[in-house]
């Protein structure tokens, strides 16, 4: 246990540590501005030296584990400091966003690497699916089990149902399967 003799000094260092550390942000606010309050000390002194203010991006305000979809509620929108720039491969937008799912875990205040998000997929391991083939004016339909999930444009293994054979195709839009001729 501490001595209350000590105590004394480390409470003083401890306060006036808070006073300091509580006024930064005062500095950077403008005295004629009462908005500067939800401003960043960075966006106020852009604004105020007439610089542009950085690019804004999204980044997640808590963990968005493996196969949890990314809503909007789960994203921060920052502004990065004028003359920063986002990396490559790392989506920020929220089209590049909005109904993705994260493939690992995206931690807080971190950038989102594009390659660790993925598209919802259209079709699950399991399901039951149209299978269509077409040539010209020919088209050849049959029903089938999808052996692995895909999302649109992917290309997925599917068990037809009335042959037990097992033929790959491009999952469409309307989550039904293209097959082509090979």
């Amino acid at each position: 246990m501490v001595s209350p003799a000590f105590r004394s000094p480390l409470r003083r260092a401890a306060l006036a540590l808070a006073l300091v550390a509580g006024g930064v942000p005062a500095f950077a606010q403008d005295a004629g501005d009462n908005q500067a309050g939800n401003q960043s000390a960075n966006q106020l002194a852009a604004r105020n030296a007439g610089q542009a203010v950085g690019e804004v991006v999204l980044i997640p305000n808590r963990v968005i584990y493996p196969g949890e979809t990314i809503e909007l509620a789960a994203l921060k929108q920052v502004t990065l400091i004028p003359g920063k720039h986002k990396p490559d491969a790392v989506a920020t937008l929220e089209q590049e966003l909005q109904g993705k799912v994260a493939k690992r875990t995206l931690l807080p205040g971190r950038y989102i690497p594009t390659a660790a998000i993925r598209d919802a997929w259209l079709v699950e391991q399991g399901a039951a699916v149209q299978i269509y083939f077409t040539v010209g004016a020919l088209t050849i339909s049959a029903s089938g089990v999808t052996l692995q999930p895909g999302a649109a444009g992917d290309l997925v293994k599917v068990r037809n149902v009335d042959s037990g054979k097992i033929i790959s195709g491009t999952v469409m839009g309307d989550g039904t399967i293209m097959v082509s001729a090979s």
